[in-house]
């Protein structure tokens, strides 16, 4: 089975490259039947993955990126169920592999992918602002946690980072610097074809087909990524001192305990928030809007995993 590669060369501040380059002598060692192809631009996986599906046959997309390739890739599969679906993270964040347990190690990774060890579903999320759509493979969100992305994408810091292997805590930083400016608005939540659910003031919510987000924050801890559901955090009327302090447990899924956080599972979620908001897909920074309506692709991709 032939294999396409869509690399992002700038991942991680340029290692997207230089792991490329460990990558390809492997493969032509073992023979593998591949094309590689790189992206150049913003949005430019989406064109690539778009292309390498367009004749409904069955693919091997592998992904050599964070998880804002990974976002474009999936933004841009014809048909998902024909689609099995490699990762080779590169990027700072990574939380895309996290759940499924893929391989720091790019070698790792790649004898996974072309062992095929294990192969398991995954949904891809679809979230409408508007009268757009977009898909998202971890999570989408609006609020806080997109003002971070938002931040993130245009501040230096993690690029700075990022040189230091330590592109992840640009998250926890610009995190701690939104939490004491950002304002609270009230939202409405509808779940599947149930009433509304009320908050005063919201820091922020996110829909979730991932348990992790935001470089490691394990917000969605029972989330599963093949389970047809969406999982639902709701962070609101909690003073900003107790944020401080419940942040870091976040980081290992004690949040949810508290009161003021609240989890719920659906399959469809509709979000109104008081007044426009910073929204993101997989940390890709989208213009703010006051709603947003999530769910889920008809079909599953396949996603290659290691078997144990």
């Amino acid at each position: 089975m032939k294999y396409t590669f869509i690399v992002n060369p700038k991942s991680s501040s340029g290692n997207g490259a230089m792991i490329w380059k460990r990558i390809e002598p492997e493969l032509m060692k073992r023979r593998v039947e591949y094309e590689v192809r790189f992206t150049r631009y913003a949005r430019h996986a989406v064109e690539i993955a778009a292309e390498a599906t367009a004749d409904g046959e069955e693919r091997v997309l592998v992904v050599l990126g964070g998880d804002g390739t990974m976002n474009e890739v999936v933004s841009g599969i014809s048909d998902s169920g024909k689609v099995i679906l490699g990762s080779i993270p590169t990027g700072s964040g990574n939380d895309f592999s996290r759940a499924p347990g893929l391989p720091k190690d790019p070698l790792r990774a790649l004898e996974v992918i072309l062992d095929q060890e294990r192969l398991v579903p995954m949904d891809i999320g679809t979230m409408r602002c508007k009268d757009r759509e977009y898909r998202f493979a971890v999570s989408t969100g609006i609020g806080f946690d997109a003002a971070v992305c938002h931040c993130v994408a245009k501040s230096g810091l993690k690029v700075l980072l990022n040189k230091f292997g330590l592109g992840r805590l640009s998250y926890l930083i610009i995190a701690i610097q939104r939490l004491l400016g950002d304002k609270r608005v009230p939202c409405k939540l509808w779940l599947d074809d149930g009433p509304p659910i009320a908050f005063e003031g919201i820091y922020f919510a996110a829909v979730m087909n991932h348990p992790y987000e935001g470089g490691g924050f394990f917000f969605c801890p029972k989330a599963e990524i093949g389970d047809g559901y969406l999982d639902v955090i709701v962070v609101s009327d909690i003073p900003t001192w107790k944020i401080f302090l419940l942040l870091p447990t976040a980081f290992w899924g004690g949040h949810v305990k508290y009161h003021g956080i609240d989890v719920f599972r659906c399959r469809r979620a509709r979000l109104e928030c008081g007044e426009a908001l910073p929204v993101h897909t997989d940390g890709e920074p989208i213009p703010a809007e006051m709603s947003l309506e999530a769910g889920l692709c008809e079909n599953q991709v396949r996603l290659i995993v290691p078997a144990g």
